[in-house]
């Protein structure tokens, strides 16, 4: 039966890979054949992952990915044993609610460097000779807070709006080096990340965001199937794009 998502014999990085939407995608990528590479600062939170995983040969990468200028390298060492890799997902971020009042430079520094600092890394570093294998896919995970406003998340909001345009920037620049470079741009999913959130907002608040979402808040899983659409053969032809899947948020 065709599969075009198929991804047997595929080699993918997922950053992010310890929990929420990075731990559903590297399961789901998994399903599909792919070989993973798993990366997040907790070993311990990793191993849970690479259990959840089908099939063989998934490997563990702890890395802090705050070491901007060691992503390159890193990467040149990963492949040098799990050979070049076909994908790449960043999903890795920080989310920080932090109204204007309240914001200083070094959250801003923070947040920029995860969300959008590891990101050029990591595209820098795919590029490399040996990196990325020819015709290679990047996902980036931008959100929706970066397409529309929203209260008391500046920081986060300028980080994802940066994921989304520098996307558009990096499929221009890598199409000769037959690379696509997209992004999903999810609204609320209900993760960890979003308990974290939970816990700062009132319940009339949470209540009121969750009605902007006219399908109800997504799950992880809903994320990880564009993931793997954007990686497999089925979107060969697309890259620059933001995908968006937000349950409806956008529409209104």
């Amino acid at each position: 039966m065709l599969n075009p998502m198929d991804l047997t014999g595929q080699t993918i990085l997922v950053t992010g890979a310890s929990s929420g939407i990075g731990r559903e995608t590297s399961r789901l990528l998994s399903q599909l054949g792919a070989r993973l590479v798993l990366v997040a600062r907790n070993e311990e939170r990793l191993a849970e992952t690479l259990r959840l995983l089908e099939g063989d040969g998934h490997t563990v990468q702890p890395f802090d990915l705050a070491l901007t200028a060691e992503i390159p390298r890193w990467l040149k060492k990963i492949t040098a044993s799990a050979g070049p890799l076909h994908g790449l997902v960043h999903s890795a971020g920080i989310h920080k609610l932090r109204p204007l009042r309240v914001l200083n430079p070094q959250t801003v520094d923070e947040v920029m460097r995860i969300n959008l600092g590891a990101a050029l890394g990591l595209a820098g570093g795919f590029c490399q000779k040996g990196v990325g294998a020819p015709g290679g896919s990047i996902v980036f995970l931008s959100s929706v807070t970066g397409l529309v406003g929203q209260s008391g998340i500046a920081a986060y909001a300028a980080s994802k709006g940066a994921v989304a345009a520098a996307t558009r920037s990096l499929a221009v620049e890598l199409a000769r080096e037959r690379i696509r470079v997209n992004c999903v741009a999810p609204g609320v999913v209900a993760t960890e990340l979003w308990d974290g959130v939970l816990k700062m907002l009132t319940p009339e608040q949470a209540t009121a965001l969750e009605a902007t979402h006219l399908l109800g808040l997504g799950r992880a899983r809903d994320v990880s199937y564009a993931i793997a659409f954007l990686l497999a053969e089925t979107a060969r032809w697309i890259t620059g794009t933001v995908l968006v899947v937000d349950g409806g948020y956008t529409a209104h």
